[in-house]
């Protein structure tokens, strides 16, 4: 391989090309233009546009006897479905997760609307181009007006069509506020990308927040706070003294759900992401 290997590991890998499912052990190469699973008898090269999904931890059914945290890669090859899954331990599947990311979308054309909303509110944003860039824990779209959103403050995230073509839409917590922004990619297939990246990351949040519990009074404090209530004006919105105000917020900290910034109080992701289930919960 002639271009620069960005990534290069050994690990336990098989293919649905393979006459039996059980992995083999073997090299895992990545450069910017190719993917490469190699072991002494045989070589595979999977180009990166022919990659279509990338997913962590789910492993096709008749597989599962045979893999723990693993890497899942879809791809096409002369007009068909393929599939790679790789394995490795969790820290090296999630490193090589972000650097296969990065492979496949740091550079892409993209458009960005931001902010959309900002809480409720309309904006009259209108779509700007920039370039994508993967970062560790956030993705940047960078131009004029660069805009950088964290993973781990990723509320909520869908693929929608406008008359101009797919974009992702994508609410998340900014500076204390909930935001909307939209983001197109001129290919569909970086697009569908970009999603599956939010959708990974946006798991973990999910999976910290299952175990979460709160009490009636504390859900109406974090949706007062969301819909921009100060520390200060708490007690007259929720109708209880100080004191009390004073015992919700100290265990809404302790649950991770609130933070108290430079601009004051404000919902963490998780704070945010249990606020919008519940007003889904009750639009619905």
């Amino acid at each position: 391989m002639s271009e620069k290997v960005i990534a290069d590991f050994v690990a336990r890998f098989t293919l649905d090309t393979f006459d039996s499912p059980e992995p083999v052990k073997g090299r895992i190469v990545l450069s910017r233009k190719r993917l490469v699973l190699a072991t002494d008898e045989s070589k595979t090269t999977v180009p990166l546009s022919a990659i279509f999904d990338i997913n962590v931890g789910h492993v096709p059914g008749e597989l599962e006897s045979f893999f723990q945290d693993t890497i899942t890669i879809a791809y096409r090859e002369d007009d068909r479905r393929r599939v790679a899954v790789v394995e490795a331990g969790s820290e090296e599947v999630s490193r090589f997760k972000t650097v296969l990311f990065k492979a496949e979308l740091n550079g892409a054309d993209a458009r960005i609307k931001h902010p959309t909303r900002i809480g409720g509110r309309v904006t009259d944003a209108s779509f700007r181009p920039a370039k994508l860039k993967i970062q560790s824990g956030a993705v940047q779209f960078a131009g004029d007006e660069s805009v950088t959103v964290e993973l781990a403050n990723v509320t909520y995230f869908k693929k929608e069509s406008r008359e101009t073509g797919p974009v992702l839409l994508v609410r998340h917590a900014d500076e204390g506020q909930s935001v909307t922004s939209e983001f197109a990619i001129e290919s569909d297939r970086k697009l569908n990308l970009l999603g599956r990246y939010l959708r990974l990351e946006y798991s973990e949040i999910a999976k910290e927040v299952e175990d979460v519990t709160t009490s009636e009074a504390e859900m109406e404090a974090l949706v007062a706070i969301y819909s921009g209530a100060r520390s200060g004006d708490l007690a007259g919105t929720l109708g209880v003294d100080s004191s009390r105000v004073t015992m919700l917020l100290n265990d809404l900290r302790e649950k991770g759900l609130v933070d108290e910034g430079k601009k004051g109080l404000s919902l963490t992701a998780q704070g945010q992401l249990l606020v919008s289930d519940r007003i889904e919960t009750v639009n619905t």
